[in-house]
């Protein structure tokens, strides 16, 4: 029997065994005390990159455990466990921890309820973390309901905005790239960094070619060398939940952004919790990638630092330079 489980499956685990103890104490009328939210700061080697006047600790902290999504494939029950687990005080904690570890910044879409768990932070536990958010309201010609996200993002003081993938990569593949500047130029009119998000390596391409004028990239960047990895034949487009990949073309990717200028936010580079973390950031970090947009548990972050500081300290001869 192959006993050697990653990291993120022993999440799966951990996770119910949490659930169970909770269930537990309540049969006994207690109520479990939350961590506290000031914990010891650990010794954080992490490094940090520049984005605009943004200083941007070289791993963000993803949004989607935060936001209960976690790319479970057919596994419906871990999403809901997702969201017993990380409940509002749980992500503070989360937050906190972040900060205490070195992650300074943090990027996610802008779902209502997640949005105001971070408004709270702020607000009644004085958060520092910078917010990198992707509005969702739709892109068209009149624009109406973007620019109003966007306001209300910047009035929340979100420190920079980007364009969402899942717009961008439609947008691109129907011939509206007008549709897309028309975006980012609206953000950067508020005197922010606009980013574009993407999961299709042609909307990098086309940015490119057309001169947008965006600050950065965030775009999906891992191997296929994992069990579940696509095999060539299952690629159909630029990503998929069966089999789970979320960049199709790895090393035309890495190919390509060797000579974009712009800082690259690398996400999804596990694979959704497929490639286990020191691989992962690896070779995010020595194909090119300036920083790496990891989802995390309170338990997995002093880890992931950890292991990103190492990683990032043994990075060599890339062969795209820094951007950030």
């Amino acid at each position: 029997m192959n006993t050697d489980i990653n990291r993120r499956s022993f999440v799966k685990t951990s996770l119910l065994s949490t659930a169970g103890l909770a269930l537990a104490l309540d049969t006994r009328g207690q109520t479990p005390s939350p961590l506290p939210l000031n914990p010891p700061l650990a010794p954080s080697g992490l490094p940090k990159g520049r984005i605009g006047k943004l200083e941007v600790s070289r791993i963000l902290l993803g949004g989607n455990l935060l936001t209960h999504y976690t790319h479970s494939r057919d596994l419906r029950y871990v999403y809901n466990l997702a969201a017993h687990y990380n409940t509002d005080e749980k992500i503070m904690e989360t937050l906190a921890l972040a900060e205490k570890h070195g992650v300074n910044t943090l990027s996610m879409h802008n779902p209502a309820h997640p949005m105001s768990v971070l408004r709270r932070y702020r607000k009644e536990r004085g958060g520092k973390i910078q917010w990198i958010i992707c509005p969702t309201a739709p892109i068209d010609k009149e624009m109406a309901f973007y620019k109003r996200e966007v306001e209300e993002l910047l009035q929340d003081g979100c420190e920079a905005l980007y364009v969402w993938g899942v717009h961008s990569d439609p947008l691109v593949s129907q011939g509206k790239i007008d549709l897309l500047i028309k975006a980012v130029e609206l953000i950067r009119s508020y005197g922010v960094p606009a980013g574009v998000g993407a999961h299709s390596l042609d909307v990098v391409k086309a940015c490119e070619q057309q001169g947008v004028k965006n600050d950065f990239y965030i775009k999906t960047f891992h191997h296929h060398k994992y069990p579940t990895g696509p095999k060539p034949e299952e690629i159909k487009g630029p990503y998929q939940e069966f089999p789970g990949y979320w960049c199709a073309n790895p090393q035309e990717t890495a190919e390509v952004m060797q000579a974009v200028q712009k800082p690259w936010i690398a996400f999804k580079v596990m694979a959704a919790g497929a490639i286990p973390p020191k691989d992962a950031l690896q070779y995010a970090f020595q194909n090119g990638a300036d920083f790496a947009l990891a989802g995390m548990f309170d338990f997995e972050i002093a880890e992931d630092v950890k292991i990103a500081s190492e990683v990032l300290a043994g990075v060599s001869q890339r062969a795209r330079p820094w951007r950030a």
